[in-house]
């Protein structure tokens, strides 16, 4: 096929999906796997979710590249659709932990041989919560709720900068209370898959979540420098053919 006659921008789109096909064979490939050996539901539909991180942000990457000239309320929305989906995924990387250690919060079934053990906050968390704690019940119902509460505050906080976007009052400062506000809430989400981990590693590791939550955070962490970098090197290419 002779790609002479393609600009830069179509020779971009090309690729892009191109690597969205791919996204999309590779994800089919593991969901007919799992749905073909239906063995373990509760750790199985957690696994689907996370799987679906990758296909769903991949599609909404390529509608936003398809439609560079939309509205910032548009864009916005592909976003947040990114953001809330990420906090869906990382409640339910701990519900899979959570089934792995055989621990149901919902029953109050929490095995004896991991009651007790100790959890080492560190700061700033030690401002709110004593610096060494007993892993209990209402300890492991406390990590739930701090994981939980960014799968609110995400679409809440989303609802409104698109309302208010559209409306046309959303100043500089209310973009970064939104901005504060939500990487505090992503923050105590993530320290309390952390602090999970640490007290669960050896446990944990036969079936490998580090991996898995790289894995998870370095599409976030790259979605992200994308959004940032994009402008910077639409301007730079910009200024070079004026």
């Amino acid at each position: 096929m002779d790609f002479s006659h393609l600009n830069r921008g179509q020779i971009t789109l090309m690729g892009s999906g191109f690597c969205v096909m791919l996204t999309l064979h590779f994800t089919l490939q593991l969901l007919s796997q799992h749905l073909f050996y239906w063995k373990n539901p509760k750790e199985q539909k957690a696994i689907l979710i996370i799987i679906l991180m990758a296909p769903i942000y991949a599609v909404d990457s390529f509608v936003g590249l398809l439609d560079v000239r939309g509205s910032k309320a548009f864009f916005m929305f592909l976003e947040s659709v990114k953001e809330c989906y990420e906090a869906l995924v990382i409640a339910k990387f701990l519900a899979l932990m959570y089934s792995y250690l055989n621990i149901s919060i919902s029953k109050n079934i929490v095995p004896d041989e991991i009651k007790g053990r100790e959890i080492h906050h560190s700061f700033p968390m030690t401002l709110f919560q004593p610096r060494t704690v007993r892993l209990n019940h209402r300890t492991l119902k406390l990590l739930k709720y701090w994981t939980w509460q960014f799968v609110v505050i995400r679409p809440v906080c989303s609802i409104l900068m698109i309302s208010l976007q559209i409306l046309g009052i959303y100043p500089s400062w209310l973009s970064w209370t939104f901005t504060i506000i939500l990487n505090i809430s992503v923050s105590l989400a993530l320290y309390s898959l952390v602090v999970f981990y640490h007290v669960f590693a050896k446990e944990l590791a036969p079936h490998k979540p580090l991996a898995k939550f790289m894995c998870i955070k370095g599409i976030v962490f790259f979605c992200f420098w994308q959004v940032k970098v994009k402008p910077c090197l639409s301007s730079i290419l910009f200024s070079m053919y004026l």
